[in-house]
């Protein structure tokens, strides 16, 4: 099998894994619009559901995985520094990625999240009828999660996701 043939039956398998949306039946139902808006950024992420395609955005990887024994995780953070403080659907700041179950190996795409900064304004930003959160943590950045590649059981828009775990060791 050539190298091209081998890259598009990656790539393609790579699309179908992220081609669906998560969904929870425990997630409390946001409006119904919100799927609307949200398919645009099923569009403009739905390529990096291969982890390796993520630099080719602009997102640079880190080799830490998020996660609070308490809340859950929100796993390996690939940052476009140039989409920090948008607004815009389709250009979130960071794609969040997990490690792979039985039956995909590497980590695959779970979500993303958006990253405003603090800059003292009294209201948080909104996005999708949510408001932004602030985490302890990282306390001079107002962030938005959106686990559209798997499902959370906290909810769609919860900064914590229960089923994504870090490596432990």
């Amino acid at each position: 099998m050539s190298s091209r043939t081998v890259l598009a039956v990656v790539t393609a398998a790579a699309f179908a894994l992220t081609a669906a949306p998560a969904h929870a039946a425990s997630d409390p139902a946001p409006d119904p619009s919100v799927w609307t808006t949200l398919s645009k950024t099923y569009q403009a992420t739905s390529k990096y559901g291969y982890e390796a395609f993520a630099p080719g955005g602009g997102y640079a990887g880190t080799d830490i995985c998020v996660d609070d024994p308490d809340e859950g995780g929100m796993g390996y953070h690939y940052l476009n520094t140039k989409n920090i403080d948008s607004l815009d659907p389709a250009k979130p700041a960071a794609l969040l990625y997990a490690d792979g179950s039985d039956f995909v190996e590497g980590r695959r795409l779970v979500g993303v999240e958006w990253v405003v900064k603090d800059t003292g304004q009294k209201v948080p930003p909104t996005l999708f009828g949510q408001d932004f959160q602030k985490d302890p943590k990282f306390p001079d950045v107002f962030t938005l999660h959106a686990w559209i590649y798997k499902p959370n059981p906290k909810g769609l828009f919860s900064p914590w996701n229960p089923d994504v775990v870090c490596p432990t060791g």
